[in-house]
């Protein structure tokens, strides 16, 4: 009876399509899609520092969720000595227990990265050369949101947050939880909503002519 009304009425039957496709869940980006997208991310560079330290990465993550043990044990102990060499080569070292979302860009890698294994990171983060990402002399690591860029000489420490479309300033050092659409710079960091400090800079311009 149900399907000769679908039948006779298709747009209810879309409607429970469209109904039902919207709590399907996007299918997960394979690991051959993955790496096409940080090749280009990269500038298309199969040499770049950046790209080779994020297919070292994949290589990881796809080998830690193998379902057979044997397959996931070699693909492991391969995983661990191509990531000794790599990451002693670059200076870029990223765990591939990691949490990385979308597009992360390592943007320049002329200098060391570290980044603490448990640390999560959102969706198009940018980050700079000779950056820090880890504990503050105890457990915690921080928690980054979503398109944050993180500038040279920068360290993030400790069990804090930091929310999306956040700018990290070079030589900047952030302890504490920084809200989102924030800027923060200097040692310690100061926090400055996004446009802040500029805008009444040329507010003030404006009063005095």
């Amino acid at each position: 009876m149900i399907s000769r009304l679908r039948f006779l009425h298709p747009q209810s039957n879309a409607a429970v399509v469209s109904s039902d496709s919207a709590h399907v869940r996007p299918a997960p980006v394979s690991f051959r899609e993955q790496v096409r997208k940080d090749f280009y991310r990269h500038g298309g560079r199969i040499l770049n520092a950046g790209f080779v330290t994020l297919l070292v990465y994949r290589f990881g993550r796809w080998a830690n969720a193998r379902n057979n043990w044997l397959t996931r044990r070699v693909a492991q102990k391969i995983y661990g000595a191509i990531s000794m060499v790599v990451s002693t080569v670059t200076r870029v070292w990223l765990p591939a227990q990691v949490t990385l979302g979308d597009g992360f860009h390592i943007i320049h890698a002329e200098g060391s990265i570290s980044i603490h294994p448990d640390v999560v990171i959102g969706k198009r983060c940018g980050i700079m050369h000779n950056v820090t990402i880890g504990t503050n002399m105890i457990a915690g690591v921080p928690k980054i949101g979503d398109d944050v860029f993180i500038g040279v000489n920068s360290t993030i420490l400790g069990n804090i947050r930091v929310g999306d479309r956040v700018r990290i300033g070079a030589n900047t050092a952030v302890t504490t939880d920084i809200p989102s659409d924030s800027i923060v710079i200097g040692s310690p960091a100061k926090i400055y909503p996004r446009l802040g400090p500029f805008v009444r800079g040329s507010d003030t311009g404006d009063a005095e002519t």
